[in-house]
Order: C-alpha cells, then sequence, then structure tokens
C-alpha cells in the first residue's frame, strides 16, 4: 500500500479504511453518479488492531428499534446477494449459517422486552420466536433452563457469516473503482468556520478535502477531536475464547445470550464464547491485555451451568477485541455533524459494524450523492440526537 496520496485534493477523504471505511468506499465508487476521487487513510493497514479483525462475524435481526431490524434484514439480503451486489461473478457466494440467536430470560421484565421485539421483528419479515423452557428443552435437550422463563429465538438470517471476504471484496472493488488507499494517518484537520478544508497527514503532506468521513472504529473520538468537536464513543474491551469439548451436544449450538451477560455459539467443530469484563470503562487505544482470570471465574461456571457438557472443555485460542461504544446508547451515529456540513460520522457501532456495514456504506454513498437517503432512511441514527442527548436505546443488546 502506497504511503503517499497522488493528489492534492481529494472530493472524499475517508479516515479509517476497515469494515466501515472500505464499504462507504465501495458503494460510493460503485455509484455511476459519483465521479469524483476518493481517498482512504488506514494507519494499520495490516488491521491488526481494528475491531474488524477481532469480530465474531456474526448477524442477528433481533434487535428493538425498527431502523436496526431493517438495517440486519439488508445485511442478510447483501450476504445472500454478495455475487450480484459485487457485479463480478468470480465473486464467491457468501454462506450464512442460520444457526440463530438464543435470548433467554430469567426476569419477567425481559422476558416482556422479549415478546414486544418479537412482534416488532415479526412485524418486519423477521422469524423470531418465542420458547417456552419446556419447547427449548424439546428442541434443544442439551441445555439446563431450569432458571429461564422463556427464550427467543430466530433461525432465519441470523448467525455467522465470512465477514473477513466481504471486506476484501470491499477494498478489491473500491480500488479498482478508483479510490485510493495510503498507510498513513491523519494527525490534523484545517478547518473554516462550518467547512473542514483540509487533513493533515503524518507524513507531513496537506490534503485539500470536499468531504470528510469519519471511519475510525474505536478510534472516533480522537479524530472527531481534530475537527473541534466531539462524539461520545469510547474503546471497550471485548473477550472471546474459542473451546473443544470432549462431549457432543448432538447438533449446533445457537447463539446462546446468557442473563449472565456470557454468550456461546458453535464455531465449525468447535465453540466460541465470549464476555465483556467485570468492569466495563474506556480503556486506552492500545490497550488490548487480557483478564485471564475471568474465563475460569465467570464464564467456565457459565458454560457448564447452561450445557452440562461443557463441565470439561479445552480452551484452544482467545483475543480481546474493542468494541466502538457509543455511551449514550449503544447505536451508530451517522451524518453529518450540525454545524459543520462536510464532516460526517459512520462511528459508535458498539459491536454492530461489521453486520450493518452494508446498510451503512449505501446510506453514506446516498447522503453524499444526493444529500438524502434514498433507500433505508437512516435519520434516526443522526449526529442530531446526540447533540439532543435522546437516545435510541436498543433493549436486547450483547
Amino acid at each position: 500500500m502506497a504511503t503517499t496520496p497522488k493528489h492534492s485534493s481529494y472530493d472524499v477523504v475517508i479516515v479509517g479504511g476497515a469494515m466501515i471505511g472500505s464499504s462507504i468506499a465501495f458503494w460510493l465508487t460503485r455509484n455511476p453518479d459519483f465521479t469524483g476521487r476518493v481517498l482512504v487513510a488506514e494507519r494499520d493497514p495490516g488491521y491488526n488492531f481494528a475491531s474488524t479483525s477481532h469480530t465474531n462475524s456474526c448477524i442477528r435481526q433481533q434487535f428493538g428499534s425498527e431502523v436496526n431490524i431493517k438495517i440486519s434484514r439488508f445485511g442478510a439480503e447483501f450476504i445472500h446477494g454478495f455475487k450480484q451486489f459485487m457485479e463480478d461473478q468470480t465473486a464467491p457466494e457468501i454462506v450464512l449459517q442460520s444457526f440463530g440467536y438464543l435470548y433467554l430470560s430469567d426476569n419477567d421484565a425481559f422476558s416482556d422486552v422479549l415478546r414486544d421485539n418479537c412482534v416488532a421483528q415479526n412485524r418486519l419479515g423477521a422469524a423470531t420466536k418465542i420458547y417456552s423452557p419446556a419447547e427449548m428443552q424439546a428442541k434443544w435437550p442439551f441445555y439446563n433452563l431450569d432458571d429461564i422463563q422463556c427464550g427467543s429465538h430466530n433461525a432465519v438470517d441470523e448467525g455467522y457469516f465470512d465477514g473477513g471476504t466481504i471486506f476484501d471484496w470491499f477494498k478489491k472493488k473500491a480500488r479498482a473503482r478508483g479510490a485510493e488507499y495510503i498507510h498513513n494517518e491523519v494527525v490534523a484537520m484545517d478547518r473554516d468556520g462550518s467547512k473542514i478544508t483540509a487533513v493533515r497527514l503524518a507524513s507531513g503532506e496537506t490534503v485539500a478535502a470536499g468531504i470528510v468521513i469519519n471511519a475510525s472504529g474505536p478510534r472516533a473520538s480522537l479524530t472527531a477531536a481534530m475537527a473541534g468537536v466531539s462524539i461520545p464513543v469510547e474503546p471497550r474491551r471485548r473477550y472471546t475464547w474459542i473451546f473443544d469439548s470432549p462431549a457432543k451436544l448432538g447438533q449446533g449450538l445457537p447463539l446462546t445470550i446468557d442473563p449472565s451477560g456470557v454468550h456461546m455459539r458453535q464455531d465449525g467443530k468447535y465453540f466460541m464464547c465470549g464476555c465483556p469484563p467485570y468492569e466495563d470503562p474506556a480503556v486506552d487505544h492500545t490497550d488490548f491485555a487480557t483478564d485471564h482470570a475471568i474465563f475460569e471465574d465467570k464464564v467456565w461456571p457459565v458454560l457448564a451451568t447452561r450445557v452440562p457438557a461443557f463441565e470439561e472443555l479445552k480452551v484452544i485460542n482467545h483475543w480481546v477485541g474493542h468494541y466502538a461504544y457509543n455511551t449514550l446508547d449503544q447505536n451508530a451515529i451517522i451524518g453529518p455533524h450540525n454545524e459543520i456540513s462536510n464532516f460526517m460520522f459512520c462511528n459508535g457501532f458498539s459491536g454492530h459494524g461489521l453486520q450493518q456495514s452494508p446498510a451503512m456504506g449505501r446510506g453514506m454513498a446516498e447522503l453524499i450523492l444526493y444529500g438524502g437517503y434514498r433507500t433505508l432512511d437512516l435519520s434516526e441514527l443522526g449526529y442530531e440526537r446526540i447533540v439532543e442527548n435522546r437516545p435510541l436505546l436498543e433493549r436486547a443488546v450483547i
């Protein structure tokens, strides 16, 4: 990857070239109405510290807000129609392994949330069903459900997909259509009143910019600060383990969200599980330290209680990633700043970025080209709600 830009000015400068930034570059250059130049500045071209590289690569429709359900409905459509969206018969088929998410509730309040969400999801075409403990026990006999009131499960278009291949094709197609990627870092911005006029690179160049897009993942607040604005997005650690179990379940394990906050799912012939730390503060952008005790003290007891077959298991791999955590409402922030019209956000996905990237990239391209959304209205996720301290809350988060 080149380190210096080919030109001194660009119509669009994207700060961050991971899944979100590359989706924007893909959708923008795919649209025949766009005839400008795109620069994607990525400080970590190996994506070693990007949330994209630490993702569990899953998609779900079980959200509580209509806009998020619609975003995921399009995400599933995009996965199933990947070859057509790439407009390239050499593109691979992307398989969505629909083992489904299974939310478990052990109290009246959350049971009501799951039932309400199910109604909204069904109305928008999702196949969510509410199960009693007896129904779940019959369907998945390996669970211990003694403390559970109900479960919410959707076996259609919920599960694991190959997000890495989608990411590679976003980059490949964006580059082929003229988007320029550089291994460099935006370290400052020049602002003239209500406009960002240029970005300054770590290598010393100043690049004039028509539009600047903040697609910096967990580093979003640092990029926003260069424009003289703030955004409530911070890095939060999330732990993931891959494990094997000598006992066989006899069928696939849904992505199970335990009331404790621990989640687990099938991962090929192995299993994957994860959780947040005991305390969940913001961390430094370079802090990927693991807590070796949390698996023994918290995760394993939950696994063995919920699925007794997991009393014996062997950890094969583990890693720590960062959520780009929106402290207001754990939902995405998309669109222009309220005062700086050419500084645009695509941030704060709080663990949903990979599955939401197709809709977000398409929406950003529409905003840039047409000044508004033409396919899916994402205005509920705009920056205005940040200014007004008006959260769009999700009641069933992971």
